[in-house]
């Protein structure tokens, strides 16, 4: 409890914690932007195969001359006849129109400019046999997003989470603007790919620098406004991409701001229980004292001598001096346990969620509205996880968002597929419980790991859920073998999960551990 309370004599949340807090949060709006930046930028708008150049449309019977039908008569987006068919009837087949050939689109395609006049679809003609490169470059991103855990999440541990913080915010605007004027497709990939990396070294490292300068009563506050400002961010993101439709300018808008973050991140103070746990007194003593002046503590500041701390710290100094790697994870029991079923809640969390989101794309309403309407179902949801984390415990939140989660889906899997809006309502709901459980296990992750391996921790963590992520679209393949197996896999791992967190201690009220000796001390009887 020593760290608590010398946090608590130097201010508690005070001047400087507010503001530090803020200023780290505030780039969370624009990575919730970045996360779900395809869905405009890469949108899809109605196409047709180009007639050959020197076609005369007039005098060839028109357009629909050269488009064969599918079978529900709507021209088709891939195919071309290889001479106008005029006066023939469109039959349900889709190789031949009457006696007409058909082809691959030779000569390009002609998109519907009127609701998204450029996108990397259009420009690169992501469309037909090249459509799969479109999901290519989510998934580069994603797997950036899985390299930065785990390479962010450890350099943390070992220089500091202020250092990687800025290097993480000057590559995001980097990366991000690059892509934004990127000459072709292989060449955005890459950026994004690196975009994705820094990202992850910010979420990581926004919650644990502000988690750890918070006093032991507003961390709960912490993790749930960092998840509202997240939500908020879709929010933006809905806005801002109707007003900027083209691809271009929105990667820009969304990745300049960035340059500001990464400036004002410079006067960031780093973490004095991290200096502590790495056996740096002089520069926990300093940080310290700043933060009391700041806070307007400038005697209770000036009482603290290296004395006074070396007594209150004498635990992190004898054991925390030596660096853990991640190994430690799976070589200490305690942190064994603890990693195991973390990485259960991480992994089931994302593949649940992804899995989810992927099923509500039928909503069949503007994408502009379904943008929104993830971002609205959350508010009520974590305003409840808040509630329960903060009062209840950190045990039952989590245990509760991943059941009633899976319920949800699982039942959805039984509903007949014309019941629309019950089952629009369940995966709804769904999605806000899941979006509760990501909320929830970044605290919690950051509560029960050490200081001198808590990045490290975070990392693993994040890295399990990016595979989750990856996972998921591969499971809605099994869909060819009956419409309803998806769901019911997507429901039935979070509900498995859920009893993991039987085996996790609460951790409401707790100080932070600080060592991997606290954590055998504190946790060992759980095993």
């Amino acid at each position: 409890m020593a760290f608590n309370d010398l946090l608590l004599q130097l201010g508690g949340v005070g001047r400087f914690q507010k503001i530090q807090v803020t200023l780290v949060i505030l780039p969370v709006i624009l990575m919730a932007s970045h996360n779900t930046l395809q869905n405009f930028t890469a949108a899809i708008p109605t196409h047709h195969c180009r007639p050959p150049a020197d076609t005369n449309l007039s005098k060839d019977g028109g357009l629909e001359a050269w488009l064969p039908r599918d079978g529900q008569g709507r021209p088709e987006s891939c195919l071309l006849f290889t001479s106008p068919q005029r006066g023939q009837p469109f039959p349900n087949g889709t190789e031949t129109n009457g006696t007409g050939a058909t082809e691959p689109c030779p000569h390009g395609w002609v998109y519907d400019n009127s609701t998204f006049p450029s996108t990397i679809v259009t420009e690169w003609d992501l469309v037909c046999s090249h459509r799969a490169l479109r999901q290519l470059a989510q998934s580069l991103y994603m797997m950036g997003v899985l390299f930065g855990a785990m390479i962010f999440g450890c350099l943390a541990d070992r220089l500091g989470r202020r250092r990687v913080l800025i290097f993480n915010y000057l590559q995001t605007a980097v990366s991000g603007t690059c892509a934004a004027f990127a000459p072709n497709f292989p060449v955005y990939c890459a950026f994004r790919l690196l975009s994705g990396m820094s990202l992850a070294g910010i979420v990581l490292n926004c919650m644990t620098l502000n988690v750890e300068w918070m006093p032991i009563h507003t961390r709960a506050y912490v993790g749930t406004l960092t998840g509202y400002t997240y939500s908020l961010g879709q929010f933006l993101l809905a806005g801002v991409a109707y007003a900027v439709p083209h691809w271009r300018y929105l990667q820009l808008l969304v990745s300049v701001p960035f340059f500001a973050f990464f400036i004002y991140s410079w006067f960031f103070i780093e973490s004095a229980r991290w200096y502590a746990s790495s056996g740096r007194l002089e520069l926990t003593l300093r940080n310290l004292q700043r933060v009391a002046w700041i806070n307007g503590k400038q005697e209770e500041g000036a009482n603290l001598s290296m004395e006074a701390l070396q007594a209150s710290l004498q635990k992190e100094l004898t054991t925390g001096k030596s660096q853990a790697s991640a190994l430690e994870l799976l070589r200490c029991p305690a942190l064994r346990h603890l990693f195991l079923c973390l990485s259960m809640l991480w992994f089931a969390t994302s593949f649940a969620y992804y899995g989810l989101v992927m099923d509500l794309q039928g909503f069949g309403v503007s994408i502009y509205l379904i943008q929104v309407i993830f971002g609205a179902v959350d508010l009520p949801a974590k305003l409840v996880s808040f509630l329960v984390i903060n009062n209840v415990g950190r045990r039952p939140a989590q245990m509760a968002s991943l059941l009633l989660a899976g319920i949800c889906i699982l039942i959805n899997g039984v509903v007949p597929q014309d019941k629309s809006i019950v089952r629009t309502s369940l995966a709804v709901l769904g999605k806000g419980c899941l979006a509760s459980s990501f909320n929830c296990v970044f605290l919690y992750t950051g509560e029960v790991y050490p200081t001198m391996i808590r990045q490290t921790g975070l990392g693993m963590g994040s890295t399990l859920a990016r595979v989750g992520s990856i996972v998921s679209p591969l499971v809605s393949m099994t869909a060819e073998l009956y419409p309803s197996v998806p769901l019911f896999i997507y429901g039935a791992v979070p509900v498995a999960a859920s009893a993991a967190v039987a085996l996790l201690p609460e951790t409401l009220g707790q100080p932070l551990p600080d060592t991997v000796q606290d954590v055998e001390n504190r946790w060992a009887p759980i095993q």
